[in-house]
């Protein structure tokens, strides 16, 4: 097994959602997977567009705290994720940087205390779902190889 990955960082930064690539769901282009997820805490589309337009993927994680969660959005939002996480990587290159990862478990380490999406790395608590998916997303890579 290799060496875990234990933040998104550095070398490791294409991992991060908020690593620039183009993402189309639901028929709106974002400018990462962070705009996308966000988005989808809302079914009004032109919010979504709004959020798609935001210059960085910190004003879009901004704005998407502020919004009225849609009623089924905690039970969807793994699945959300994981739909967002299967495009970003089918970008070429960016499928080429996970597959360099081989077999490494995916640690997404933070200082923020994210400890749902992610590991905080000063209590080292944390359920770490991104980590997982983008582990189960690079999985699926290598079986359709």
């Amino acid at each position: 097994m290799s060496k875990p990955i234990k933040s998104f960082w550095g070398k490791y930064r294409f991992l991060s959602n908020f690593y620039p690539c183009f993402i189309n769901y639901k028929g709106i282009i974002y400018p990462s997977v962070e705009h996308a997820y966000q988005a989808q805490k809302t079914k009004d589309r032109k919010v979504q567009e709004h959020i798609a337009k935001l210059f960085t993927p910190l004003d879009a994680k901004h704005y998407g705290r502020k919004l009225p969660l849609f009623s089924s959005f905690e039970d969807e939002k793994l699945v959300i994720m994981k739909d967002l996480i299967r495009l970003k990587f089918q970008n070429k290159i960016l499928r080429k940087y996970l597959i360099s990862t081989k077999d490494a478990e995916l640690i997404e380490g933070n200082k923020w205390g994210d400890v749902f999406w992610g590991v905080d790395i000063i209590t080292g608590q944390g359920e770490n779902h991104l980590g997982k998916i983008i582990m189960e997303v690079r999985k699926e890579i290598y079986s359709s190889m």
